[in-house]
């Protein structure tokens, strides 16, 4: 019986500390990794990666922070990689945490409302991750920030110039091809992080 006892307790105070860091350790190396796999694309978007479906699952599966966490160091980490060996500058890995990060919490709002509202939550989070991309690029194309320049090499002095340049971030809107792969994704998995006593 203390057995069972355990494990009503654990759902009710939620996953332990040691779980948490766990579970964030683990999925920040699986974010970065759905990073550095890349479809690869004009700048400012530089690429599609793989791991909106891994970020996406887990604001579901574990708590906000944990989820939140993971992204965010996944993303930075994955994007500094990306980086360094395709010649992005710097500024691109704090866009991702910036863009993506948050989304996890528009997710997770929805995760016990029903399938139709979480579905609607992650576009909308797509929704959120595209026009955080687009509008600062906008801005950084506009002033000529961070390296950000139009196709011959100057400042882009015209705002219709950068807005142009800047609306290729609307391609990040792919995204939604990955929240099938997301919704498999907490249905195999869910059993799993209840029994980690994630809710």
């Amino acid at each position: 019986m203390t057995g069972a006892n355990d494990a009503v307790k654990a759902d009710v105070r939620g996953p332990r500390t040691s779980v948490t860091l766990a579970v964030t350790a683990v999925f920040a190396a699986l974010v970065a990794v759905g990073t550095m796999i890349i479809i690869p694309l004009p700048k400012p978007l530089a690429e599609i990666t793989l791991a909106p479906a891994i970020y996406l699952a887990l604001a579901v599966l574990s708590d906000r922070w944990t989820a939140f966490n993971a992204t965010a160091i996944g993303s930075f980490i994955g994007e500094t990689l990306n980086g360094t060996l395709y010649g992005y500058p710097l500024i691109y890995s704090f866009g991702m945490v910036w863009a993506r990060a948050p989304e996890v919490f528009i997710v997770a709002w929805a995760k016990n409302r029903g399938t139709r509202t979480l579905i609607a939550a992650m576009v909308g989070a797509t929704i959120f991750e595209t026009f955080a991309f687009f509008f600062p690029d906008w801005a950084f194309y506009a002033y000529g920030l961070f390296g950000y320049v139009c196709n011959n090499g100057s400042i882009c002095t015209n705002v219709w110039t950068a807005y142009a340049l800047a609306s290729l971030d609307f391609f990040t809107m792919v995204d939604l091809a990955f929240i099938p792969v997301a919704l498999v994704i907490i249905r195999a998995a869910r059993p799993s992080f209840r029994r980690l006593g994630f809710g």
